[in-house]
């Protein structure tokens, strides 16, 4: 691409005529440099690519974007363009390399503390039952079609993500449901972008700490960048913060909530009657939805609070004109990776595979279970090696509370023994006399809770949820829950 070309949206200086100068790609890690590139100099919390300026000149780079001044002599017989910020000027730069690919396709960007996984895995399952080609992108990878694409962040750097929807526009894809972080607006990773809808679920404190957000007061007005970065925003008006994420946006307004709650006159729609259920074969919520909707709604999904995550994605549902009678369908048969995902052993036994390794979220996970009253609650688990033992004691204290059996096991050991692990989690267990065995392997620990499952138990294998593999000293072997399962089933039936 001609560089002025790509300069087009974006005010710089440059003292050199670029008017024919063409451009090859654009490089911001100075290892990656590559004959005829755009060098962008990011400054990180711990390294300044500005140093690296000179090296990427010497290895090819055609021009240098700097937001600083950099060594004087390069100016002579380069092409240094100064920005106020290059991870700003990364965005937009990256948006028009790849050639505007959102402005292809309906955008949703969904945002907040908790919820933004399984609500966009909800709003692509429903896109997806209406006929739409839908792609994804958070915090388990991108996916669309039959391909994964990994991905280090929740919302990933600008050029990736920019380069992730250049893929699916040319694979025909019509709509992208994306997780977008705070730390995305903070770090301008959808700079230049304007989605279609803007989705929040919730808001608490979270991401405060070193390198993340100075304070609540930051971390909320990050959330609240998304609703000048959308046409529509869509908002959960039972959290109390709402209002204040709505602050300076410059979108049309909707909102959904439950009818126990004041409503808006901005809101589309309602949820009531909300039940936790379990039926042959079917664990999950019912509600009644009223509004835009009028029906009766059970969703696959366990937990009252995802009420609220199916209640954001039936409103873009609505705004997108889909038929009741797909919602319905999609949110029957909804499974989200790894968030209290329900896999099938038989009619009279429920089994959950989710992500929960920290103190929080087991104890979330484990009193969301006994709402729907198992006849006994089994725990499978083990705890990440070179990880804090503190939360091997609190995960241990907290199954020993809420479960009858808890079967300890292997969880990434990574170059920790298992046993040893094992021998943690163990004094946080005695805490709180819980009962427990000890089956190191996992996959037998796993076999040996469906061999002995009694009907009405509901088993719940936590720690690893999406993940699909065991790493051992430094080595990432396939385990991928779902596979091991159905092979144990098999052998059973045999």
């Amino acid at each position: 691409m001609k560089l002025k070309e790509l300069l087009k949206e974006l005010p710089y200086q440059c003292q050199k005529n670029i008017e024919e100068a063409d451009i090859t790609d654009i490089i911001y890690d100075s290892r990656k440099v590559q004959k005829g590139c755009l060098f962008v100099c990011l400054v990180g919390a711990k390294l300044d690519a500005h140093i690296y300026a000179k090296e990427a000149l010497e290895k090819g780079a055609k021009a240098i974007l700097a937001e600083q001044k950099i060594e004087e002599e390069l100016y002579k017989d380069h092409i240094i363009i100064e920005v106020e910020n290059t991870r700003k000027a990364l965005a937009i730069l990256s948006a028009a390399y790849f050639q505007y690919p959102a402005k292809q396709m309906t955008t949703i960007a969904i945002t907040g503390t908790k919820g933004k996984t399984t609500t966009a895995y909800m709003t692509k399952a429903i896109l997806e039952k209406a006929g739409k080609k839908v792609g994804i992108i958070g915090t388990i990878g991108a996916f669309y079609k039959d391909i994964k694409i990994e991905t280090k962040n929740t919302t990933p750097e600008s050029y990736e993500l920019q380069k992730i929807l250049r893929q699916m526009a040319d694979e025909n894809i019509t709509h992208v449901v994306m997780e977008v972080s705070s730390q995305a607006f903070k770090t301008f990773r959808v700079e230049g972008m304007e989605f279609d809808y803007g989705l929040f679920t919730n808001i608490s404190p979270d991401h405060i700490g070193e390198g993340e957000h100075k304070d609540f007061e930051e971390y909320l007005f990050y959330k609240s960048q998304l609703f000048q970065h959308c046409r529509i925003g869509i908002l959960n008006q039972d959290d109390e913060k709402w209002k204040e994420v709505l602050k300076n946006h410059t979108c049309e307004e909707k909102t959904f909530g439950l009818m126990s709650k004041e409503i808006e006159g901005t809101t589309i729609l309602k949820g009531s009657d909300v039940r936790c259920i379990r039926e042959q074969g079917f664990i999950g919520i019912s509600f009644h939805i009223s509004g835009g909707y009028e029906m009766d709604l059970k969703v696959g999904s366990m937990g009252r609070f995802n009420v609220y995550n199916a209640l954001g994605a039936i409103s873009v549902a609505y705004l997108e004109g889909v038929k009741e009678e797909d919602i319905k369908e999609a949110m029957y048969h909804m499974a989200v990776r790894g968030r209290m995902e329900t896999v099938n052993v038989s009619d009279k036994v429920h089994l959950i595979i989710d992500y929960a390794h920290n103190a929080m979220s087991t104890e979330s996970l484990l009193t969301t279970i006994l709402e729907y009253e198992p006849g006994r609650l089994v725990c499978v688990f083990g705890a990440g090696g070179n990880r804090s033992k503190l939360r091997r004691y609190d995960m241990g204290e907290i199954a020993g509370k809420y479960a009858d059996i808890s079967i300890l096991t292997a969880d990434n050991p990574r170059f920790e023994e298992v046993e040893d692990i094992i021998k943690d989690i163990k004094i946080g267990m005695e805490k709180s006399h819980g009962n427990y065995i000890e089956i190191p392997n996992r996959k037998e620990a796993i076999r040996y809770s469906i061999e002995h499952a009694q009907d009405g138990d509901i088993i719940v294998l936590f720690g690893k949820g999406h993940e699909d593999y065991q790493e051992i000293k430094g080595v990432r072997y396939p385990f991928d829950e779902r596979v091991v399962i159905k092979g144990i089933l098999e052998d059973l039936k045999k």
